[in-house]
């Protein structure tokens, strides 16, 4: 048996606990015997592991694929290139416009922000490499200037 000393209330009780089976504890309070029934004990909730995310698609030579491969741009034009890796939000321009070196043609979000990309040159768009919602590595082709 275990024996405990508690004070409650300036009274000094002398507790010993014995044997539990069943839920039902035999307790001796300052020399009275008890039978205690005890709450059942509930069933630790069981955790179901959550399943693991799929492992990123990897080429024939094993490298992982962490976006689309880019398009060659077609010969002839500048290419506008994307600075930093990130994803196409929107491309504001369309094949055939005019646009001059200050004018946004790409935005494109890299770390939480908005980018806009520039065309960098006086021309017309000649080719729109990527589409919105792509994901780019930095230096992908994104449009073509001519």
């Amino acid at each position: 048996m275990k024996e405990y000393k508690y004070k409650i209330n300036g009274n000094n009780y002398t507790v010993a606990i014995g044997d539990i089976e069943d839920n039902i504890a035999q307790v001796e309070v300052n020399g009275v015997a008890y039978r205690v029934e005890l709450e059942a004990t509930k069933a630790a909730p069981v955790k179901i592991a959550a399943p693991r995310p799929a492992a990123a698609p990897r080429t024939a030579t094993g490298e992982k694929i962490t976006s689309k491969p880019a398009a060659a741009p077609s010969a002839g034009g500048t290419a506008v290139k994307a600075p930093l890796p990130g994803v196409v939000l929107s491309i504001p321009v369309k094949v055939g416009d005019a646009v001059k070196a200050s004018d946004t043609v790409v935005l494109l979000e890299a770390m939480k922000m908005e980018n806009a990309i520039h065309a960098g040159v006086d021309g017309t768009v000649k080719e729109i490499v990527v589409a919105a919602g792509d994901s780019v590595l930095e230096g992908n082709p994104l449009i073509v200037i001519a």
